[in-house]
């Protein structure tokens, strides 16, 4: 696997496709980066009590508020580069990478010929070791940009195996690039490489490899989804 940084400034890179639904006046985008001020702060806050009990008893009100519903949403494109839909699809409530999804962080999308490039900085609502971005995250990381790396082959599919190496401990509290990279087809198995950069300093690499779904078998299970009950 290559250790050598993409050339962003390329006029081949571009940023992945998205809506309006990202725009920073959208009240369901503030409502997520809203969640995520919170989840941060719950997570290293040694506020008395009293202002403790505050919060809560706003966070209680803003949940009996939305609770009353109505509930629902569409299920457009997939963490697996959008299996049913075009290779830049973007899924906006993933909790890996959507913006509209407050478990996941503030993550920056785009994409070559051949390769996606995300940027992210995490904080301690995401700390494995001391100062350090969990592992687990960093796996869910790698699956998430793979997945969408390998949609680049023109025959998406689903994850069948993915393996982390990690090189060095992944700092929170500072920009990370992440990278992932469509390398070739073999019958139904899509392959995939990627890396996490801290600076120049190598965190962790991945291989992926994704079998090939028809997009017939995902609308199937967006039906049973969609199915009530």
């Amino acid at each position: 696997m290559s250790e050598q940084l993409p050339d962003t400034e390329s006029p081949s890179v571009r940023p992945l496709m998205r809506s309006a639904i990202y725009e920073a006046s959208n009240p369901r985008l503030r409502l997520a980066n809203a969640t995520r001020s919170v989840l941060q702060h719950s997570a290293t806050s040694t506020a008395s009590g009293e202002n403790v009990l505050v919060a809560v008893e706003l966070l209680e009100q803003a949940a009996a508020l939305l609770a009353v519903g109505p509930h629902g949403r569409l299920y457009h494109a997939s963490a697996e580069g959008a299996v049913g839909g075009a290779t830049h699809g973007f899924a906006s409530h993933s909790p890996v990478t959507g913006p509209l999804n407050a478990l996941a962080g503030v993550v920056e999308i785009e994409i070559t010929k051949t390769e996606v490039i995300a940027t992210a900085t995490y904080g301690d609502a995401y700390e494995g070791p001391p100062g350090c971005l969990h592992g687990g995250l960093i796996a869910a990381i790698f699956d998430e940009v793979l997945g969408f790396a390998q949609a680049l082959s023109g025959a998406p599919g689903m994850t069948g195996r993915l393996e982390v190496t990690y090189r060095s401990p992944t700092p929170l509290h500072q920009p990370l690039r992440i990278i992932g990279r469509f390398d070739e087809v073999n019958g139904r198995k899509i392959m995939t490489t990627g890396e996490i950069y801290a600076g120049d300093r190598l965190c962790a690499q991945a291989t992926g490899v994704f079998i090939s779904v028809k997009a017939e078998k995902f609308a199937d299970l967006n039906a049973v989804r969609q199915t009530p009950g």
